[in-house]
């Protein structure tokens, strides 16, 4: 549903500023799309602010209650548990990112759309179709946001700017994974993800974020283009 939503979006508005007609003045550095998209984001959180509240909502799940015991080690002495709703939303994750990958470098469309990404007006000539390929991958990118959102809703509260909490990390993560790659992403975001969960052990919890971005400065500082970034854009 929100695949149809966002293609729509996308073809009502968003390829009024997007697509070959753009490139020129992409080059210039002005990215219209960036705002239109800003105020998009606004008129969806207040219009959800006006519909459904400010108050935290959670999907209810028994699975969210639920742990899986693993163990104990060394005798008696402990034990991990693991809840069972963030395993199951992990592994549906992989299982989307696994199909992501594939359907990018294995299938005819997916390497089309990132050819028009890469070089619209080289895609153009190839006879791709840059303004849908754009419109498909906008279409794509919040379906999977949509799949992201709804297991996290298994265990974590959401109200309407929930977004905000996550989109500073998301990014953080895929310029540390790579711009353009999606294992990179995938294992850009693991790392924050490991980063943020350990740094409790020794850290606050309000310094959590303190401690992703001191990581990822050192990781950008030894490898300005991410973990699987290219160092040098393709002539």
């Amino acid at each position: 549903m929100v695949f149809v939503v966002g293609y729509a979006l996308h073809r009502a508005l968003l390829t009024r500023v997007t697509g070959i007609r753009v490139v020129a003045a992409e080059a210039e550095g002005h990215y219209a799309q960036l705002i239109l998209t800003l105020g998009i984001s606004l008129v969806i959180q207040n219009g959800g602010l006006i519909v459904f509240g400010s108050t935290p909502q959670l999907v209810r799940t028994p699975l969210a209650s639920r742990a899986w015991e693993i163990g104990p080690f060394f005798g008696d002495y402990g034990s991990v548990f693991v809840n069972q709703a963030r395993t199951y939303s992990c592994l549906v994750a992989v299982a989307v990112l696994v199909g992501l990958f594939l359907f990018m470098n294995r299938t005819r469309l997916g390497k089309a759309l990132r050819a028009a990404a890469d070089d619209p007006e080289a895609a153009t000539y190839m006879g791709i179709d840059v303004d849908r390929a754009h419109r498909l991958a906008f279409a794509l990118g919040v379906g999977i946001t949509a799949v992201a959102g709804g297991l996290v809703g298994t265990y974590y509260p959401f109200q309407p700017y929930v977004g905000l909490e996550f989109v500073i990390i998301m990014y953080a993560g895929v310029v540390l994974g790579g711009m353009g790659s999606t294992l990179g992403a995938f294992l850009g975001g693991l790392t924050i993800g490991f980063v943020q969960q350990l740094s409790v052990l020794v850290l606050p919890t309000q310094l959590q974020n303190t401690a992703i971005f001191v990581v990822f400065l050192l990781i950008v500082m030894l490898r300005p283009q991410g973990l699987f970034g290219r160092s040098a854009e393709r002539t």
